[in-house]
């Protein structure tokens, strides 16, 4: 696993393998991400990426919320409330030299509570498939004031989510076993 464009490109990050199903790590493939990104960038949506603030929820390795920064965004928070995924996810940290751009909070991403700072530009959402998280952390994260009005939402999920209400659907591709819903946030 590769950081795929921007100032980092080429960074390799930590190995997971084919992931770790028993912590729910699953990493998005180069491939998804060159095409959230292309999606992003070149979807007719302006950019939404330089200079944002990215919260990148079940961020497991991070990959999603650094491939952002190396693309411009101002800083990430990541939201991974599992212990193997924090662990690799500090270590891609480290090897981008990111540290002082980005936070790591242990935390139910369905569960956000009250965000006590500015609402983030860019969202990642990207939960174990089938299991209905999605929808709740986007939820929580309304609820809690953690989406900037206007806000981009990057959803992976196996199969079409249920969009909330107020939430514009912008975009929604497949790529083998993961579709990809954009959203804007009202």
């Amino acid at each position: 696993m590769r950081i795929v464009g921007g100032r980092l490109r080429g960074l390799k990050l930590a190995d997971v393998g084919a992931g770790d199903p028993a912590a729910h790590l699953r990493p998005t493939s180069d491939r998804v991400r060159v095409a959230v990104f292309n999606l992003l960038l070149n979807g007719g949506h302006g950019d939404p990426v330089t200079g944002a603030r990215v919260l990148d929820l079940f961020a497991g390795t991070g990959a999603l919320g650094l491939e952002a920064l190396s693309r411009g965004a101002a800083r990430v928070a990541f939201v991974e409330e599992g212990a193997a995924g924090r662990a690799l996810l500090r270590r891609n940290i480290e090897l981008a030299r990111a540290q002082g751009v980005t936070d790591v909070w242990r935390r139910d991403a369905t569960d956000l509570g009250p965000n006590r700072g500015t609402g983030y530009g860019l969202v990642f959402l990207d939960p174990p498939y089938g299991q209905g998280l999605g929808e709740r952390a986007l939820a929580s994260a309304q609820a809690g004031g953690w989406l900037a009005p206007g806000a981009m939402v990057v959803w992976e999920e196996g199969a079409a989510p249920a969009i909330p209400g107020g939430f514009d659907l912008l975009d929604q591709r497949r790529y083998g076993d993961t579709l990809v819903t954009l959203l804007r946030a009202p």
